[in-house]
């Protein structure tokens, strides 16, 4: 009930929102786990308990732009990395102004590639702040608990989803499933749906089993649009979980490491297979490493609320079915 009264709540009250997330379903809650178990760093390797809602695209430049400008004007908290406005081929944010006034831009040719130089704690933050309403929805607090008020927070090596998160980052099953498991019932090495290994080529290449990865970037490090390559999407309709950049999740590895997955512009296809599994400190800030979101409510926008209620209450239902 009242997951149903924070829905309702977001539904009816929110305004229009400056980032608007495309969202895709995974059904098929308590599929069985995938085999070999270590192909995760968790147990039961891809099997999800519920139906969610996973971000069809990883979140861009433009969109952590959006962020930025809310929540860092003196960025005491450094969701800012200077390499973002530095890095001529992979960053994609200019920072401007004094601390206190700073403003964020999106380079030309960048606001549909994917962010990077985000840490960990940064992911967890745009989370929050996406399931807090945007706007000057809080950064430290809702689907995930911060403390300490620093970059770093304090429980960070321990953090873990609040119960009643409506929109986070995506544990390493949820991330798993959507990129390797078919409605259909069966697990593919590969996030295209398929067992046969991904090809690394360029966009207007994309043969349906197609990935920004390497040898065929170029130059070196050059990323593409989300969602560039448009025959290779997953099963259930994702982009990019096989290369471009590797994506942060949920999952605690070896007591401080969190997990990424799905390889990226400089790592040959082998990355982007299920078998394949990325461990990084949560305070690294590289430059081949983003993050998607997923939601078990999805974000409400102008002109989509109906449809959103239908879809909330059906996941809902579907919920307290199981």
């Amino acid at each position: 009930m009242r997951r149903l009264l924070v829905f309702v709540a977001l539904v009816f009250s929110l305004p229009a929102q400056a980032v608007t997330i495309d969202w895709v379903t995974v059904g098929n809650p308590n599929n069985l786990p995938d085999t070999p178990s270590t192909n995760c760093f968790g147990t039961n390797c891809g099997s999800v308990d519920h139906a969610y809602f996973i971000s069809k695209y990883e979140v861009t430049n433009a969109q952590y732009a959006e962020f930025l400008n809310a929540n860092a004007a003196s960025d005491l908290l450094g969701l800012y990395n200077p390499n973002m406005g530095s890095d001529a081929t992979v960053g994609g944010i200019t920072q401007s102004g004094v601390s206190g006034s700073y403003t964020y831009t999106v380079k030309a040719g960048f606001a549909n590639k994917p962010v990077t130089y985000v840490s960990f704690y940064d992911s967890l933050r745009f989370a929050n702040w996406l399931n807090n309403g945007q706007g000057i929805g809080d950064t430290e607090t809702g689907a995930y608990t911060l403390l300490g008020g620093t970059a770093y927070p304090s429980n960070g090596l321990t953090v873990t989803r609040n119960g009643d998160a409506n929109i986070f980052l995506t544990s390493e099953n949820e991330w798993y499933k959507a990129a390797y498991y078919s409605p259909g019932g069966v697990y593919f090495e590969y996030p295209t749906g398929t067992d046969t290994q991904t090809g690394c080529v360029a966009p207007g290449s994309d043969t349906g089993n197609s990935a920004n990865c390497w040898p065929a970037t170029s130059p070196s490090g050059a990323l593409t649009d989300a969602g560039a390559y448009v025959l290779s999407d997953s099963p259930y309709g994702t982009y990019d979980q096989g290369g471009n950049v590797w994506e942060w999740n949920e999952q605690i590895v070896s007591g401080s490491g969190r997990g990424g997955r799905g390889g990226d512009w400089g790592y040959s296809a082998n990355a982007l297979a299920a078998s394949d599994r990325g461990n990084y400190g949560p305070t690294n800030e590289n430059d081949f490493v983003g993050f998607r979101v997923a939601s078990l409510v999805p974000e409400p926008g102008p002109g989509l609320l109906g449809m959103t209620a239908v879809l909330g209450l059906a996941a809902i239902r579907r919920r307290r079915a199981n």
